[in-house]
This record gives C-alpha cells, sequence and structure tokens, in this order.
C-alpha cells in the first residue's frame, strides 16, 4: 500500500475476535445429544472393538502365498491311485501357472528394457531378448501344442515321445 494511504478506506481487521456471551441458562441440547450418544453408542463399541484388537494381537495371522508340498509326478503314481492321478494333475497345473507367470515376467522386463533403452534396444536388451527366447522354448517344448484342456497326462505322452524322436535321432546320427 502507497505511505499516503487512507485508513478509513483500508480498515485493519481487528486484532481479535470478540466472543458471544450466553444468553440464555438452558444448556445447548446438541451438546446433550453428543454426550449421551458417546456414552451409549461409541464407549461400548469401542471398547468391544478394542478388546477384540487385542485378542487378534495375541494370534498374529501372517498371510503370505499358500505353499503346497510338491506331489509325485505322475509317472510314480501306482496303477489305480486315483488321489494320486488329482493331486499330480493339480501339481501340474500349478506347474503350468508358475512357467506362464515366468514367460510373462521376462516378457515385461523385454518391453521395459524396450522401452528404457529406445533406439539403442538391439544392443543393449540382448539379454533379455536371449532369455526371453530360452523360456518361451522350454515353454513351447512341455507345454506347446496341448491346447486349452492339456491335462498332466498328455504332457507326459508329449514327453515321451520328444525323448523317443531325441534317442531316435541320436542313433541315427552315430551311424
Amino acid at each position: 500500500m502507497p505511505e499516503d494511504s487512507d485508513w478509513e478506506a483500508y480498515k485493519v481487521p481487528p486484532t481479535r475476535t470478540p466472543v458471544s456471551e450466553r444468553t440464555t441458562s438452558v444448556p445447548n441440547p446438541i451438546t446433550f445429544v453428543q454426550t449421551v450418544f458417546n456414552y451409549v453408542v461409541d464407549a461400548p463399541v469401542t471398547f468391544v472393538r478394542e478388546w477384540i484388537e487385542r485378542q487378534q494381537a495375541k494370534n498374529k495371522f501372517y498371510y503370505y502365498h499358500q505353499k503346497f508340498r510338491r506331489v509325485p509326478d505322475l509317472s510314480e503314481c501306482l496303477e489305480g491311485d486315483y488321489l494320486c492321478f488329482f493331486e499330480a494333475e493339480a501339481q501340474w497345473r500349478r506347474d503350468r501357472m508358475v512357467d506362464q507367470e515366468i514367460v510373462e515376467i521376462v516378457r515385461e522386463r523385454l518391453g521395459a528394457c524396450k522401452q528404457r533403452e529406445g533406439p539403442n534396444q538391439f544392443q543393449n536388451c540382448a539379454k533379455e531378448v536371449e532369455q526371453l527366447a530360452q523360456v518361451t522354448k522350454a515353454y513351447q517344448d512341455r507345454y506347446g501344442d496341448l491346447g486349452v484342456h492339456g491335462n498332466a497326462r498328455s504332457c507326459l505322452m508329449k514327453q515321451k515321445h520328444r525323448m523317443m524322436e531325441e534317442r531316435k535321432a541320436q542313433a541315427n546320427a552315430s551311424e
């Protein structure tokens, strides 16, 4: 403000806000309702909640990923042991999901490297490209051509046929 300001035009705010004095002797009903609510509803609920939290603090439950024990492979199951067949099938499905996630993680790493490196991606992301090629080849060798409804038995048969073909090729190469 300029030095020659008109103090009447620009009034200074008061330094303290005046407190209004009570004009009645009747208590405020809002404070009465708040006090009743506090003692009737809030205090018991808070007490019960704190008691439950104390009980839960004694028995701490830590959540981790569910860990399954490894079960025998389908080739190790006895004939007619349907429970073993079921467990091996469930284990195979879990392994397939884990392998799918591994492929996806490696693919995401490659994408992040390409994004980070930009035009230099071919020379700086060669390791990730090689890793993705290895992981996808391993996944394709194990689960490829099984389709959506593939199961542990068909995967085992595929593995058996692949091993037989490799032995044949090795025998033909040695002759």
